[in-house]
């Protein structure tokens, strides 16, 4: 009866059915990757930094808690920038939205189409600095962008 040479089971064929070496005794038929380089995987830096926005102050705060992430500068700075301004855009929706039940009949119509405009100029920017995160050319918001990147800079 031969053994291998590699794992020292019984071989019934010119390969181990454990292992997969060969009879001759060479390096098996398959090697499983190291375990190392599954563990190393994850998000690079621009995805996490994309995601940051996707869901507004939900996972600007995921990414402050999650352990790899909250250890990069431009994942911490994007998940910042997301959550201020998020905050800055529930604060607006809270103004025009207040002014707009203390309008007459008339004038609330067109500051609720006012709103509208405001919306899609807050989509388009949402979209946009998701796709300057996603593309590492970080965009800084004139007032939140400079406060983002102070908070990112303390640990």
């Amino acid at each position: 009866m031969a053994y291998c040479s590699n794992c020292g089971s019984e071989m019934t064929g010119p390969f181990c059915g454990k292992c997969g070496a060969a009879a001759g005794g060479g390096q098996p038929a398959y090697q499983a990757p190291p375990a190392q380089a599954a563990s190393a995987a994850g998000l690079g830096d621009n995805a996490a930094g994309a995601l940051c926005y996707l869901l507004g102050l939900i996972t600007g705060i995921i990414f402050l808690v999650l352990a790899p992430y909250n250890q990069k500068p431009l994942v911490r700075f994007h998940a910042f920038q997301s959550i201020l301004f998020n905050v800055a855009w529930i604060a607006l929706w809270i103004v025009i939205w207040t002014l707009v039940a203390m309008l007459p009949f008339g004038l609330d119509l067109m500051f609720a189409g006012l709103s509208g405009l405001v919306s899609l100029a807050g989509l388009a920017l949402w979209l946009f600095l998701m796709y300057r995160a996603y593309t590492n050319q970080p965009f800084l918001l004139p007032v939140i962008g400079p406060m983002a990147q102070q908070f990112a800079n303390k640990q």
